[in-house]
């Protein structure tokens, strides 16, 4: 019988259909094609399928709906779905597409090794789920077999090989056995492979015990008290922990021999190597919630932005939220067509000042070299370019037909230098408050992060100044603790410290603060700022981003524990993702409600008070 597995390709379009196939030709497996979703229904009646690879965009059925359908026969419930896309997905497109059952997505152009890498792990895990179950029936032919005629030992010796012959030959497999009339255990090379233990290990009770894990030992033993004459087989999953501390997940299968009055004769079992499989399961659980991580830092940054923007009219204040929003998802596009390791700051400023170089492209000048921001700086810069161009366009260079804009940055010696200069107007008066992209931007530079921002109103426009420095200062000894505000008329409120890595959710968070009636600190945005401000500083309580910059705040967590002051997390994953020992504490999901935030800064101080009475 052949080992291919089949693996069905779905695209309307036949030459996309025929590049995949030549892409994967050397994996050697049987190649099913469908030009549209009728087709692919049509194959998977009548072939049992490894891997489905999904083009996005069909007629009549797209990729999810068709995803969705496969799902609901039983027979392919958990095949692999690979989907491929030629466009741009946005978040929610990949929430559907996992919501729909897809292990994976390919963007074109699909690079070939790429694919074959993937679509080799899905229909190798396929046929080795296949091996297991074969063997499986194998194993339970043989109980059956044993208890109706074998009698001797002879016999359970010949069927014992013929167990440890098919699991060695799957590969990554190992079988047992165990006699109780004589008390004695018996294992193959292939048991021993996946204990990591030698020839001259002998699998007795003592040797065996303290190489499963303790919680699966004791799963175990309850399900061997449960075998019966009607029930001679079970199947969990254990843990094997290997002398050095290396832990190999494995599908331990058990089959029984009973005695006519009920009693065991005797015990085999085949072991199987799954800890590749456990692995991908949990890489997907990860990707999973990082998708919703972003996804719900997306709808913070959103909602700051529609709390924090100030305008005049309706219709100004529309048109203010839906440029800065439009501005996010350009950044968020460059972002993504990354993979977020960073935006091009060339591309981020051409892309918000093409549409006034379509009309007149000598009334802007931009000149400067190709410098990768990082995510959380790209997304903060990228709303503060937008916000020069719309106050250019409404007061400077770009609203009179004489202006010119000069754009020009420089990046050397990891300092990136950028010059903004209006000129050619005149009358040009200075603005006489701060703006929200001064806010942002000074709050994205606040503690320490290398940066400095100079804004120099001239009779002909706007010069500013932005500089940044490409590693992060850390000379943590000069950092001043940042300047508390809040309610001036009430001195005695509590003080809150904000610490946040995301500058708009930061803003946010502490305008939410000062609306409750609190006075705040911050907000800080990194983990060695804010514990140096914690050791110095006198506030009542913090609220912590639980995720900065990558790494979790627990350290912070701990200095506050330490020193007696309560605190609030908020946090874009999910409320299970949080370390046991701080599982008491208040944990927010962004976008952060302001009723939530308020209930919880009073129950912690609340409680904080109540400790404090007590021990007084």
């Amino acid at each position: 019988m052949s080992d291919q597995v089949n693996i069905l390709l779905v695209d309307d379009q036949p030459g996309k259909l025929l590049s995949y196939e030549v892409m994967l030709r050397d994996l050697n497996e049987n190649l099913l094609k469908a030009s549209n979703a009728n087709e692919a229904l049509q194959a998977l009646l009548k072939h049992d399928v490894a891997v489905i690879l999904i083009d996005v965009c069909m007629p009549e059925l797209d990729g999810f709906e068709l995803a969705a359908m496969i799902r609901q026969h039983p027979r392919y419930q958990k095949t692999a779905l690979i989907f491929i896309s030629a466009i741009h997905l946005s978040e929610s497109d990949y929430l559907r597409g996992y919501d729909a059952g897809a292990v994976d997505y390919v963007p074109v152009p699909v690079v070939p090794e790429l694919l074959r890498a993937k679509v080799r792990v899905f229909a190798e895990l396929y046929r080795k789920t296949k091996q297991l179950e074969s063997l499986n029936r194998e194993l339970e032919q043989r109980v059956a077999e044993r208890t109706a005629a074998l009698e001797t030992a002879h016999d359970r010796l010949l069927q014992s090989e013929g167990a440890r012959s098919l699991a060695l030959a799957a590969g990554q497999m190992g079988s047992w056995e165990f006699d109780a009339a004589a008390d004695t255990w018996s294992c193959d090379a292939g048991l021993r492979q996946i204990f990591g233990v030698g020839e001259d290990f002998v699998p007795t009770h003592e040797a065996i015990k303290p190489r499963i894990h303790v919680e699966d030992y004791l799963q175990f033993k309850t399900s061997m008290s449960a075998l019966s004459v009607q029930n001679t087989t079970f199947q969990s999953e254990i843990r094997v922990v290997r002398d050095d501390g290396e832990i190999r997940w494995c599908l331990a299968t058990t089959a029984a021999s009973m005695k006519p009055d009920g009693s065991l004769e005797g015990l085999s079992g085949v072991l199987v190597d799954i800890t590749g499989r456990k692995e991908a399961e949990t890489m997907q659980i990860l990707l999973a919630r990082e998708v919703d991580h972003r996804a719900r830092n997306a709808l913070g940054v959103v909602q700051a932005i529609v709390r924090l923007a100030r305008a005049d009219t309706i219709e100004g204040y529309i048109r203010a939220v839906d440029g800065r929003i439009q501005a996010l998802a350009h950044t968020h596009e460059l972002l993504s067509k990354s993979r977020w390791q960073g935006a091009d700051i060339e591309r981020l400023i051409s892309e918000e000042l093409a549409p006034y170089r379509e009309t007149n492209a000598r009334k802007v000048t931009l000149e400067g070299p190709s410098v990768i921001l990082a995510p959380e700086r790209a997304q903060a810069i990228g709303i503060v370019l937008h916000e020069l161009a719309t106050n250019a366009a409404k007061y400077g260079a770009l609203s009179c037909e004489e202006g010119q804009l000069d754009v020009r940055w420089t990046n050397a010696k990891g300092v990136l230098i950028l010059n903004w200069k209006e000129l050619g107007c005149s009358g040009i008066a200075a603005p006489t408050r701060r703006g929200f992209g001064t806010k942002i931007i000074t709050s994205s530079l606040h503690q320490g992060n290398g940066g400095e921002a100079r804004f120099d109103w001239q009779p002909t426009g706007l010069h500013f100044t932005l500089t940044l420095n490409s590693e992060r200062k850390q000379a943590a000894s000069k950092l001043a603790p940042p300047a508390a505000t809040g309610v001036p008329s009430a001195p005695k409120s509590k003080r809150v410290l904000v610490v946040e890595d995301e500058s708009l959710i930061g803003m946010l968070t502490m305008d939410m603060v000062k609306e409750l009636g609190y006075a705040t600190l911050g907000p800080l945005t990194n983990i060695a700022d804010a514990a140096e401000i914690i050791e110095r500083s006198q506030f009542d309580i913090a609220v912590i981003d639980l995720n900065l910059n990558g790494k979790p705040a627990y350290p912070l967590a701990e200095a506050l524990d330490n020193k007696g002051v309560p605190f609030v997390f908020v946090t874009g994953y999910a409320p299970d993702s949080i370390d046991e020992r701080f599982s008491h504490v208040p944990l927010i999901q962004k976008p952060i409600p302001r009723e939530a935030l308020a209930k919880a800064l009073r129950q912690q101080l609340g409680a904080h008070r109540r400790v404090s009475a007590a021990t007084a």
